[in-house]
């Protein structure tokens, strides 16, 4: 079990909005997945890779393929409040969902 977050790199995020965004994504993908995933993958050491997209319509891209296999995911839109604009898509999680299928979504991206 693991969970992706895909950042987006084209929005020059400093360090701290960018771990921001990656939390909110991450908490809000995990809250989208039933409790079955929920306990398997809290229970496993809740594993997560940070990715980057360049665009916001490859975070998408990624969300549809992700719905289309019924796997959990959340797409992060920001605040406002400091760096970026509000509504601004920031981030996707992608699971928690079995590696194999994380991967079948996200595994062609680069590390962030």
């Amino acid at each position: 079990m693991k969970q992706a977050i895909v950042a987006r790199a084209d929005l020059g995020m400093g360090e701290g909005k960018l771990a921001a965004q990656v939390a909110h994504a991450s908490l809000q993908a995990y809250e989208d997945a039933d409790r079955q995933a929920q306990r398997e993958w809290k229970g496993s050491g809740q594993k997560k890779i940070v990715l980057q997209a360049n665009s916001e319509s490859q975070l998408f891209e990624l969300a549809d393929r992700a719905d289309k296999k019924r796997i959990p995911h959340a797409i992060v839109r920001d605040a406002g409040h400091t760096q970026l604009d509000p509504g601004t898509v920031t981030a996707l999680a992608v699971g928690p969902a079995a590696d194999d299928r994380v991967d079948a979504v996200t595994g062609d991206l680069s590390l962030y």
